[in-house]
C-alpha cells in the first residue's frame, strides 16, 4: 500500500458507520425499531400465521 492510498482511506474509515453496538445512533431509532417489531408481532398474531 502506498502512502497516498493509506492517506485517502483513513478519513473514510473514521466516518464509516456500521450500525453495530458501538454506534451511538440514538434513542429515537431504537424506539422506532422496537415499535416496528411490536406492530409486526401484532399483525402476525391477528392473521394467525403461528
Amino acid at each position: 500500500m502506498t502512502a497516498t492510498a493509506a492517506a485517502t482511506t483513513t478519513p473514510a474509515r473514521r466516518h464509516t458507520r456500521t450500525g453495530g453496538p458501538g454506534d451511538r445512533s440514538g434513542l429515537l431509532e431504537t424506539a422506532l425499531g422496537w415499535t416496528l417489531v411490536v406492530v409486526i408481532a401484532m399483525f402476525v398474531t391477528q392473521i394467525g400465521l403461528m
